[in-house]
């Protein structure tokens, strides 16, 4: 027999590929709004679980902050109001990276006030 028993490998095997190549992420957001710094935050911990994914941002209206997933609009601030939870675009990464049908997040949490 080869190989060392416990032995685990952590890179992909040969011809596999990174957990979210394939995928494709626009974030339309409005910068004069301040929601750059949120952008930034969504898109780092999206790289962090999905190295393999391309996200791109682009300039938006007056308070947009608007998510695309491969060309499907899956996040709207306009219609919800508030920015994604970050566990529910990671789980719309995962399900576009299985070929799964994407539906809207509908959960948004609120937006910073200050007093």
């Amino acid at each position: 027999m080869s190989g060392e028993p416990g032995q685990t490998s952590v890179a992909p095997p040969p011809g596999e590929v990174e957990p979210g190549s394939g995928v494709r992420i626009v974030v339309e957001y409005c910068e004069p709004c301040g929601f750059e710094a949120t952008y930034l935050e969504l898109a780092s911990a999206v790289k962090e679980q999905y190295p393999g994914i391309e996200i791109q941002s682009r300039l938006g209206g007056t308070g947009a902050f608007e998510i695309e997933i491969n060309g499907q609009l899956v996040f709207s601030k306009l219609e919800n109001g508030g920015f994604p939870y970050e566990k529910d675009l990671i789980e719309a990464i995962r399900r576009a990276s299985n070929g799964e049908p994407l539906e809207k997040i509908t959960n948004s949490r609120p937006p910073c006030i200050i007093l």
